[in-house]
């Protein structure tokens, strides 16, 4: 393991913010000093039950020791990044773009205006949202 290890600095920068000493560390989680200062200078990992006890002692963030400690396990952990939302004129460009859907649907000019209208309120945002929105304007008309 690398002496410059992130886990190893995190731990000492940690310690000495509660002001422990490394002795002091070691008694609060049942280890041996010089097992702390392995753990310090990066020449030792830690096992899954004394990081959770770190963790405790530390007052730090359990994922984020674990991930310190197993940085190849980030992709296992760490949140998918959210797709960006879709802006509304998007939406509208969509819809626009898709002659096939316009005609299987049989949009008119007069509903393509009102579904216009409809789009620069933002809040549309999904091609068949305006669909959705197309049919229930449609079907007062038809019950009629």
């Amino acid at each position: 393991m690398r002496s410059d290890s992130k886990l190893a600095e995190f731990l000492k920068k940690r310690r000495h913010t509660l002001g422990l000493s490394q002795r002091a560390l070691a008694e609060e989680l049942d280890v041996e000093p010089s097992y702390i200062a392995f753990l310090e200078s990066g020449r030792r990992k830690p096992s899954l039950a004394l990081l959770e006890r770190i963790a405790t002692t530390l007052r730090c963030d359990h994922q984020e020791l674990f991930l310190l400690a197993h940085p190849e396990a980030r992709a296992m952990v760490a949140p998918k990044p959210k797709p960006q939302p879709k802006q509304p004129a998007q939406a509208w460009q969509e819809l626009m773009n898709d002659r096939a859907m316009l005609e299987r649907y049989q949009v008119t000019s007069r509903e393509l205006h009102a579904l216009r209208q409809l789009s620069l309120l933002g809040y549309v945002l999904s091609p068949r949202e305006f669909l959705t929105i197309l049919t229930v304007i449609r079907r007062p008309a038809e019950e009629s």
